[in-house]
């Protein structure tokens, strides 16, 4: 299922979700991240203040992932040759 994310703002009500559906309260993720429940309410409620790198690992806890399109929708491949 694709959730685009438009603005930062969206952002918190969206790892909320995703957390929800995985049925885990925060104290259970923050558990799988080995953060405090407190540091992850600070992080579901402020994911654009997180680092890309906590963001991914978070994302992973949740079976989810970051991907990245232009608004045009045009399937493009960057190659690790382009980097």
């Amino acid at each position: 299922m694709h959730y685009p994310i438009i603005t930062p703002d969206q952002l918190p009500a969206m790892l909320r979700s995703l957390r929800q559906r995985a049925g885990l309260t925060q104290t259970q993720l923050a558990e799988r991240l080995g953060i405090s429940q407190q540091s992850y309410a600070r992080l579901e409620a402020r994911p654009a203040a997180a680092s890309v790198e906590r963001l991914s690992k978070l994302l992973r806890a949740l079976d989810a992932e970051l991907v990245i399109h232009t608004r045009d929708d045009k399937q493009t491949t960057v190659s690790d040759e382009a980097w």
